[in-house]
């Protein structure tokens, strides 16, 4: 007898709703400040975001250090002291640097929340960047970069971007082991004083906010003098070059790293969105073209991705996969069938079904939580963009047919310009 009733129960469609949107306010001195009430528990995530990365630098490795050098002492504390009272005060500090930001996270408790951005002034603006601190930083990232160099997969990305946006735009420049011997305090010190200023900070908080939070981050950093210009020019767009098939020879290496792609579109493009779409039937998730015909079909490799990624100046495209050396070729050649394929044979519907219901639910996941919304926030923030963006993206994923996305990708993923990077 079955005791499961034979009614299936009924499927219904994601949707992304209503997102949340930021509220923005300008401190005394203009610094904006973008408010995402959006949670129930007592703890706020504060970012500070400087126009600081990768590709505002002259000197390998300078923006990196810089701002990882941020809470390693300032004019008044130690870094034994500043980890102190963050573990005190029960807040966490997380520092990045892409190639077009740099930036400091901060999660803490309401309740210190006054505590942590007095601390987090005191970080931001006051940082004395000691020589025996960045010693000890640079000695321990050398070590980091030496092992990462008997990685194929590094070496097969590092020579990406290097391929796709040329050796001197910061964007593809390389790091060798010698530029962890070229930094100096006083080049942290002049970075900083250029880059970390009130003209060039924004700050996103989210969680759970009120209207205190408003005055209490416009006391402590609404009176700060304003210094610095927002208008700080970055490196200019890099020059796209004729693509190119290289080899990093790694010696005993047991894989071959390969990457194949090129420079494309980033966010502000009105068709950023179909390549997304385009980009995940190719390769964007696990039951993608690519991961059905090279990982279970032919068995070259464990897993194989395709992304699309913006950077504020450009954008990138890149599959990505490690095989043995005797597939190398053969994976590459199979890669370049599935690009053709995607530019003659439509997807069906069940396989865009998948892929819709997969981008919807990843959406959703991006807002799943205040502090998931403030990342999504400031990755369209970042390119003068807001949650249009997202809407956008989520009438495209229901409205797309296969014929766009063919026309996509015949327009974007044109076999002659993309290159061609192995490592192994």
């Amino acid at each position: 007898m079955n005791k499961y009733p034979e009614e299936k129960p009924p499927v219904k469609p994601v949707d992304p709703g209503i997102l949340p949107e930021a509220r923005t306010i300008k401190l005394d001195n203009r610094i904006p400040v973008y408010l995402l009430n959006a949670g129930t528990e007592d703890i706020v995530r504060i970012e500070f975001i400087f126009k600081a990365g990768n590709v505002f630098e002259k000197i390998p490795l300078l923006a990196s250090a810089t701002n990882a050098m941020l809470n390693e002492g300032t004019l008044n504390y130690s870094s034994s002291r500043i980890n102190k009272m963050f573990d005190f005060h029960g807040a966490f500090i997380n520092q990045y640097t892409d190639k077009d930001l740099g930036g400091v996270v901060i999660f803490a408790l309401h309740k210190n929340l006054k505590k942590i951005l007095e601390l987090a002034r005191e970080i931001l603006f006051l940082p004395v960047f000691p020589a025996s601190e960045l010693k000890a930083m640079l000695k321990k990232r050398l070590r980091l970069f030496l092992i990462n160099r008997e990685k194929v997969h590094n070496l097969a990305t590092d020579k990406f971007y290097e391929t796709i946006f040329g050796s001197d735009h910061p964007y593809g420049r390389q790091v060798v082991a010698d530029d962890f011997n070229n930094l100096e305090p006083c080049m942290l010190r002049d970075f900083h004083k250029k880059h970390y200023t009130t003209g060039s900070l924004a700050i996103i908080l989210s969680g759970k906010i009120n209207d205190k939070v408003h005055e209490t981050i416009n006391q402590i950093f609404g009176g700060l003098s304003s210094r610095g210009s927002s208008q700080i020019k970055p490196a200019e767009n890099p020059v796209l070059r004729d693509s190119i098939k290289t080899h990093v020879k790694k010696q005993d290496a047991l894989q071959t790293a390969i990457r194949i792609g090129s420079a494309t579109i980033n966010k502000c493009h009105p068709d950023y969105p179909g390549l997304k779409i385009t980009d995940m039937v190719l390769g964007g998730y696990f039951g993608s073209r690519l991961m059905k015909k090279i990982r279970e079909e032919k068995g070259y490799t464990y897993g194989i991705y395709s992304s699309v990624s913006s950077l504020n100046i450009s954008g990138y495209k890149v599959i990505s996969t490690e095989v043995s050396k005797k597939n190398t070729q053969k994976a590459i050649d199979e890669i370049m069938k599935e690009i053709r394929s995607l530019q003659s044979v439509p997807a069906g519907r069940d396989e865009l079904n998948v892929v819709r219901n997969y981008m919807l639910g990843e959406l959703l996941r991006m807002f799943d939580g205040p502090f998931a919304v403030a990342e999504s926030f400031r990755s369209v923030w970042q390119y003068g963009l807001d949650n249009s963006y997202y809407y956008r993206l989520a009438e495209k994923i229901k409205t797309i047919d296969a014929d766009e996305i063919t026309s996509l990708a015949g327009t974007y993923y044109n076999i002659d310009e993309l290159n061609i990077i192995t490592a192994g």
